[in-house]
This record gives C-alpha cells, sequence and structure tokens, in this order.
C-alpha cells in the first residue's frame, strides 16, 4: 500500500496550487473540504442527519445543501457547529478511506484539509506537509480572490490554527511565499516521498 500525505495550510497559504502541482506529476489528490460539500448534498444518510439536526430548511427544495442558511443558523452557536461537525467529519473519514483504498496502487496519495493532526495521531497519515506563507501576503491573495475585506479575512485567519502550531505537526515544508521556487519545493519532496529512507530523515525544507 502506498503513503498518504496529509497537506494542510492556512487560508491564502496556496495549497490547491501546490496540489496541482502534484497531481501533474500524478499523484491522486484527495480534497476534503470539497468531498466534504458533496458529500452533505449526496451522501442520503447524512442528509437525514442533517435534517434530524437542523431542520428541513437545511435543503433546498432541488435537495441541494442550504449552505448560507445554515451558516447564519450556526453562526454564534458553537454547541450546534459542533453537532454539525460531528456529523460531517465521520462521513468524510469514511469517504476517504474508501477513496484511499482505491487508490492504494499509487506510490503515494495526497490528502488535502484546512485542519488536520499530525501524522500517526489518530489518522491515516504517513507524513503531514505544511504549506506556509507571510501573512500580509496571504490576506492579499484572499483579497483578490474572493473580494472580501481585509476585517473578514483577518477574522478567518483569527478562528484558524495560528500558524506556529500547524507547524509543528510538519514532517515537510513547503514556503509558498512567492521567492522561493514552488516547482523546484514540490519536485524534490515528490523525489524524496517516493524514497523511503529519506521520506524518514529531515531535511532543509523540514522543520
Amino acid at each position: 500500500m502506498g503513503k498518504v500525505i496529509g497537506i494542510t495550510g492556512g487560508i491564502g497559504s496556496g495549497k490547491s496550487i501546490i496540489c496541482k502541482i502534484f497531481s501533474i506529476l500524478g499523484v491522486p489528490i484527495y480534497e476534503a473540504d470539497t468531498r466534504a460539500k458533496w458529500l452533505v448534498s449526496h451522501n442520503l444518510s447524512l442528509k437525514a442527519s442533517i435534517i434530524q439536526l437542523l431542520g428541513e430548511n437545511a435543503y433546498k427544495s432541488n435537495g441541494d445543501y442550504h449552505r448560507e442558511w445554515v451558516a447564519s443558523e450556526v453562526f454564534n452557536k458553537p454547541d450546534l457547529l459542533l453537532q454539525l461537525n460531528a456529523l460531517v467529519h465521520p462521513a468524510v473519514h469514511q469517504d476517504a478511506r474508501e477513496w484511499i483504498a482505491n487508490n492504494q496502487h499509487y506510490p503515494f496519495v495526497l490528502y488535502e484539509a484546512a485542519l488536520m493532526k499530525a501524522a500517526g495521531n489518530g489518522n491515516v497519515f504517513d507524513k503531514v506537509i505544511v504549506v506556509t506563507c507571510p501573512l500580509s501576503l496571504r490576506i492579499q491573495r484572499v483579497k483578490e480572490r474572493d473580494k472580501r475585506s481585509v476585517e473578514e479575512i483577518e477574522a478567518i485567519i483569527a478562528r484558524q490554527l495560528p500558524e506556529e502550531e500547524r507547524l509543528k505537526i510538519a514532517d515537510f515544508i513547503i514556503q509558498n511565499d512567492e521567492k522561493t521556487s514552488l516547482i523546484e519545493q514540490v519536485l524534490d519532496l515528490y523525489n524524496r516521498i517516493l524514497d523511503k529512507d529519506s521520506c524518514i530523515k529531515k531535511g532543509n525544507s523540514d522543520k
């Protein structure tokens, strides 16, 4: 069975572009957030549980998840949000396990998510990549991409895991500061992950 490598980073860090480079190299990518959005609209068991928790308004007349309504419903209701996450997260984990099993013939796969624990900490990861980027650049990227205000972006960042905490779980670090070549970093890491010995050792781009 191939390795399962987690990849994470804060909003605006550039996880998506790095995953695209790995994808070009032939590495399958599991995007947890994207799959979660699909599952809440298509997994019948999960849909039933969400309706039981939040009511029929959680879904539109066409059966699609009513994301805006749900977001407003759980806003400032941390207990309700925890209950919702307790439904969604296990469904994503089960979906991911099935996906990993179907892709185990690859040397390694990437599991991309905003939230992640250290490799081996109750998860399937052999190693974890953390994408890091200067805060000012992250804010600039999200502002241009999502057309959000700086205040909105800072509020989102404040709710995410602090960068120093995220770096503590890193086995490998990719610097996305627009100064260091991303392609070179990804190619180097790709080759090191394929090498069983070097995947255990530390190097220049590690913590």
